[in-house]
């Protein structure tokens, strides 16, 4: 190919989770369609997508459930998921429960990895990576753990290990579904109520950047940061 590929950021601000669903399908569609015309005619060359996405926004709270992941890992019955304003949706992505809300970054990129890199492993690294350069701009080392995905702190004496992104993607014919969510000024309470990431370990738990800051940050600047890396 001999020019980069073009990914359009669409920042969402606010908004329900069922509409960002609602926005990837229509536009994973569309690349998946694009490729599959496109094969028609010349079935043995890698179509090059005009336009890929990178979705920015954040959620009211809800509650979202990996293909893999253990429905009674929500530990919160119907009634109790009202009074906490939250909802609940099984979806098609890898891993097991997590929690998105007001205060979390949470990014969708949909890209045909056909025209960037076929390889999955590398695609979330490099998610992890963007999520780990910004963590350095706070003067906070994130890291990697090799049998689980996202991003990690510590762990620090007395302190565990906290994990400050989620990570969770979908693949299909080589176009990305689902990405990534940032724990800013998330309320952590919400958590209480989940086995995050199905993770059953106590020396494992779920921080925020304000939290390890130690004040709460303007969202907008830390989002900045986030598009400076993609």
């Amino acid at each position: 190919m001999n020019n980069l590929p073009i990914v359009e950021l669409i920042d969402n601000g606010l908004i329900a989770y069922e509409s960002a669903w609602e926005q990837q399908t229509i536009l994973h569609k569309q690349l998946i369609q694009n490729k599959l015309e496109a094969r028609k005619l010349s079935p043995n060359i890698v179509f090059e997508q005009k336009n890929h996405y990178f979705l920015l926004c954040e959620h009211p709270h809800v509650y979202t459930l990996g293909k893999s992941g253990k429905p009674d890992h929500l530990l919160i019955n119907d009634e109790f998921l009202k009074n906490i304003g939250a909802t609940f949706y099984p979806i098609n992505r890898g891993g097991d429960i997590t929690y998105h809300g007001p205060g979390q970054i949470v990014g969708y990129p949909i890209l045909d990895l056909e025209n960037f890199i076929t390889d999955v492993h590398v695609y979330v690294r490099n998610l992890e990576q963007i999520m780990i350069n910004v963590l350095a701009k706070y003067q906070l080392e994130g890291i990697r753990y090799k049998e689980y995905t996202g991003v990690w702190l510590g762990p620090e004496k007395g302190k565990p290990a906290r994990k400050i992104c989620a990570i969770g993607v979908h693949l299909s014919r080589w176009v990305t579904l689902h990405g990534f969510a940032f724990n800013v000024n998330t309320n952590l309470d919400y958590f209480n109520y989940i086995v995050p990431c199905g993770i059953v370990d106590p020396e494992k738990s779920v921080t925020t950047l304000s939290k390890e800051l130690g004040y709460d940050l303007d969202i907008e600047e830390v989002k900045l940061q986030v598009r400076n890396g993609i």
